[in-house]
């Protein structure tokens, strides 16, 4: 019988229905659209084990959500999400070139919207000082209008990628390229912004900034309120190291607003000159995209940019939402779900005009770290920004750049993180090597074409790995032997024809037996075999010499990948049906 289960449990027609749909619910936890919420009490999470109660918990309604929480505690971790979101918006926003308002505008949508929907119950979104050089550049090369239409596609991009399920294949990426990524993002921010925490205008690319530092220290060195202003972005990357330290309570504030509010003193005093926000109307910031931005997608290098946007965004969010995971012990991931929600947000920012949002580290550890246990705290913080916005704009204008370029210097350098390329090393020194190529091809070039760069430099050294062969020669009385072990691909080609040649010199020396050994391969290709069939058919048809092959998945041996042993008749293996002649 192919299906056992209905003959030793016969039960009447109507009773398995409800046993099937829960299955079906058990079996796409992943899935984007949101299914009803079960009314299990609320007591089951914690007892059923973390793998199979992640999916059902993580679908919750936040009505079902704040049962087993405390109400006081999620609106205080919204205040403290909301302190260290108000000044990365803000900075971000400037970084990337566009007007303050528009990161705020960001900031809520990640808030309001993203916060509010299933995927990553802790995790915040808004934002992200990894894509303020992306933005920058496509501010630079299309405008700020074409912003919001590169936004909303890359969203509905997400979207579609959800719903074909496709979440975790940017898990599919090696470490080393992602944190090579993060770093290739991290020193051009530190760089980049270097110059606006001396209130001084950057060169360009990366490479020109960092040409330029020379000569940007001698013109602070010489201006008396560049001075003040770097002076005032030093101490700014300095709290963002040390205030951690602070006990608490003071330590309890965020050390970017921290500086913010000194900032602002230093800069009412008398006599200081340095640069402060220019802020407008938040409403008139959104600019709904037209016609001329949608004729825009016609341009290849909207196109690439749209690309770009979508795999760097989708692939932060998912790893951010991997680091909160292992900051909690609640319900974990729905890695589809969460980039359905994260497409939802971008969709709503492109409608805006504003910037793109992802999942942010930063703000997702403060969540964390306040007690945060469901989604409210993260939506509420979406209000705050704005109620700020809406009712405190006045305040933005006597925030220093300097200030908000020191918060962006300290977050590029923990994006930097020169620590995991000595840990790295230390680990695996191919893998650093791969980290190292994708951090300087991104410096060097964009970051599309680094990560690409990065992705073949980790695939060859895969590969090179997977080809592990040895090539074993002997000489036994009148028999000259060729062992070959490990996996034998195109990539050792080199080696097995230099050790074919010198068995072939063996055989015209005089040796009357020769034997190739490959009972002990694991993989062995078509340009290897072939290579081997053509030495084989060569030493047979000179007539002089005795041919003996051990064929692989011989006894004893292990079997070859894509050989199937009972059929050695054709592509290449002719010769195995008569290994003796």
């Amino acid at each position: 019988m192919p299906s056992p289960s209905p003959s030793p449990f016969p039960t009447p027609t109507s009773t398995p229905s409800p046993p099937r749909r829960r299955a079906r619910h058990a079996a796409r936890p992943d899935t984007p659209s949101v299914p009803p919420a079960p009314s299990a009490p609320p007591a089951a999470a914690p007892q059923a084990a973390p793998a199979p109660q992640a999916a059902p918990a993580a679908g919750r309604s936040l009505r079902a959500e704040l049962r087993g929480a405390h109400l006081g505690t999620e609106i205080t971790a919204s205040f403290v999400v909301f302190l260290v979101a108000l000044p990365l918006c803000i900075g971000i926003a400037v970084a990337s070139g566009a007007p303050a308002e528009l990161g705020i505008v960001s900031g809520i949508v990640g808030g309001l919207v993203v916060g509010l929907m299933r995927g990553s119950t802790l995790q915040v979104s808004g934002p992200a000082a990894g894509l303020a050089a992306l933005v920058a550049q496509a501010v630079t090369e299309h405008g700020l209008a074409m912003l919001g239409i590169i936004v909303l596609v890359t969203g509905l991009l997400q979207i579609a990628l959800a719903l074909i399920r496709l979440g975790r294949m940017f898990q599919a990426i090696s470490v080393a390229v992602v944190q090579g990524m993060l770093a290739g993002i991290g020193l051009p921010l530190m760089i980049g912004q270097a110059y606006a925490v001396a209130d001084a205008k950057a060169p360009g690319t990366p490479v020109e900034n960092l040409l330029g530092l020379p000569g940007l220290v001698a013109a602070t060195v010489g201006d008396s309120d560049a001075l003040v202003a770097a002076a005032l972005g030093t101490v700014t990357v300095v709290l963002g190291f040390v205030w951690k330290k602070v006990p608490h309570p003071a330590g309890r504030a965020p050390a970017a607003l921290v500086a913010v509010v000194l900032g602002m003193g230093v800069a009412a005093l008398p006599g200081v000159d340095i640069n402060t926000l220019q802020v407008g109307d938040l409403l008139g910031s959104v600019h709904l995209p037209g016609s001329a931005e949608l004729a825009g997608l016609a341009d290849p290098a909207v196109l690439t940019t749209i690309v770009t946007f979508t795999v760097i965004a989708s692939a932060e969010s998912l790893f951010t939402a991997a680091a909160v995971d292992r900051m909690h012990t609640g319900p974990r991931t729905r890695y589809n779900t969460e980039l359905f929600s994260q497409g939802v947000g971008n969709t709503v920012c492109g409608v805006l005009g504003a910037l793109p949002v992802t999942a942010v580290v930063a703000r997702s550890s403060s969540n964390v770290q306040a007690g945060a246990r469901t989604r409210l705290s993260r939506t509420l913080h979406g209000l705050w920004l704005l109620a700020f916005a809406l009712l405190l704009p006045g305040l933005l204008a006597l925030v220093p750049i300097t200030v908000l370029a020191g918060v962006l210097v300290h977050s590029g350098w923990k994006l930097f993180a020169p620590e995991q390329f000595r840990l790295l090393w230390r680990q695996d020194r191919g893998e650093a090597v791969v980290m190292g190529v994708t951090t300087l091809a991104i410096f060097g070039t964009a970051l599309l074409e680094g990560v690409l760069i990065g992705l073949a430099a980790a695939t060859l050294l895969a590969v090179l790995r997977m080809s592990r062969t040895t090539l074993r020669q002997t000489t036994d009385g009148h028999t000259a032997t060729l062992a070959i072990t490990g996996s034998a691909t195109f990539v050792r080609l080199p080696q097995l024809l230099e050790a074919l040649e010198a068995l072939g010199a063996l055989a015209e020396a005089g040796a009357p037996r020769i034997r190739i050994d490959l009972r002990a391969l694991t993989h062995l290709d078509h340009a290897c075999r072939t290579q081997i069939d053509e030495f084989v058919a060569q030493q047979r048809t000179s007539g002089t010499v005795r041919v003996e092959v051990l064929p692989p998945n011989a006894t004893g041996a292990a079997p070859v990948t894509g050989f199937d042993a009972g059929t050695r008749d054709g592509d290449g293996f002719a010769w195995f049906a008569d290994t003796r002649r």
